[in-house]
C-alpha cells in the first residue's frame, strides 16, 4: 500500500501476545476490507499511555492508515495492555479505565495538576463533540424552545431579571418558578 492511499478504518483493537494494535479498514480504491497489525514495542507496564499512543499515530508508517481513530482510543487499547501486563483481569481493567475516563460533577478541578486538568478537559471535549447537534443530523432542530423550573430562590451570582425579550418568566402556586428560554442559532 502506497502513502497516498486513501483507507476507511472499520475497527480497531488490541492483540495481547504478541503486542499489537489491529486495525480493520476498507481500502478505498480496491474497496477491499483489511487487516493492519502494527506491533507494540518496547511498551510494559509503567509506560506511559498517551506518549505511546502519539508515537504510534504519528509514526509515519502507520499514520495515513490512523487518521480516522483518536488518540483516546488509541489510550484506552494501550491502558488495556498496560493492565493485562499488570496481571490484571480485563474486568479490572475496564472498571479502572471507566474511573479514569469519567468525569464526577462534584470534583473540584482547580485542586488538579496541569496533566490531570488537561486530561478531563480532553474527556468533556470529546463528550461535547460527541453530543453535540450538528446541522446535519437528522433530529437537529434550528429553534428550540425548552422550559426549565427552578426553585423561587435566586441562585447565587445569577440576575433576577431576564437578559433577553426572548425569555418569560411566570411563577406556580407552589413557589417554583417556571423560565422559557426561546434558543435561536
Amino acid at each position: 500500500m502506497y502513502v497516498g492511499m486513501m483507507c476507511t478504518a472499520k475497527k480497531c483493537g488490541i492483540r495481547f501476545q504478541p503486542p499489537a494494535i489491529v486495525l480493520i479498514y476498507e481500502s478505498e480504491i480496491k474497496g477491499k476490507i483489511r487487516q493492519r497489525i502494527m506491533p507494540v514495542r518496547n511498551f510494559s507496564k509503567f509506560s506511559d499511555c498517551t506518549r505511546a499512543a502519539e508515537q504510534l499515530k504519528n509514526n509515519p508508517r502507520h499514520k495515513s492508515y490512523l487518521e480516522q481513530v483518536s488518540l483516546r482510543q488509541l489510550e484506552k487499547l494501550f491502558s488495556f495492555l498496560r493492565g493485562y501486563l499488570s496481571g490484571q483481569s480485563l474486568a479490572e481493567t475496564m472498571e479502572q479505565i471507566q474511573r479514569e475516563t469519567t468525569i464526577d460533577p462534584e470534583e473540584d478541578l482547580n485542586k488538579l495538576d496541569d496533566k490531570e486538568l488537561a486530561k478531563r478537559k480532553s474527556i468533556m471535549d470529546e463528550l461535547f463533540e460527541k453530543n453535540q447537534k450538528k446541522k446535519d443530523d437528522p433530529n437537529f432542530v434550528y429553534d428550540i424552545e425548552v422550559e426549565f423550573r427552578t426553585i423561587n430562590s435566586p441562585v447565587a451570582g445569577t440576575q433576577s431579571q431576564p437578559m433577553s425579550s426572548d425569555t418569560n418568566h411566570s411563577k406556580h402556586a407552589s413557589g417554583q418558578q417556571n423560565i422559557r428560554v426561546r434558543v435561536s442559532r
